[in-house]
């Protein structure tokens, strides 16, 4: 999936997480979180495989987690990146395109 320009999905309120995607010409994950030691890690992994499976190879994704779950995460990383990409209609949610 080719990004087209930027967008963002989420909040900054407490257990959510705002996601900020713009493209790029690789990929860059930058997380921002208090539990960053704890579940980077697994923050990390669940970003890199939604954004497998949405087959987006050049993005800088900026997650600025307050505490969320990981399935509020995929989400909001699913919808920044579908915003970025204009898809409007059948959207691919957790599948491939």
């Amino acid at each position: 999936m080719q990004l087209k320009h930027n967008a963002i999905a989420g909040t900054l309120e407490s257990s959510d997480a705002q996601v900020m995607v713009e493209p790029a010409d690789q990929l860059s994950i930058m997380i921002r979180s208090e539990v960053e030691a704890q579940y980077g890690d697994q923050i990390r992994a669940t970003a890199e495989e939604v954004l497998n499976n949405l087959e987006v190879k050049g993005v800088s994704l900026v997650i600025q987690d307050q505490g969320a779950l990981d399935c509020t995460i995929r989400a909001r990383i699913q919808t920044a990146i579908l915003r970025a990409a204009d898809v409007t209609e059948n959207l691919p949610w957790g599948t491939k395109l």
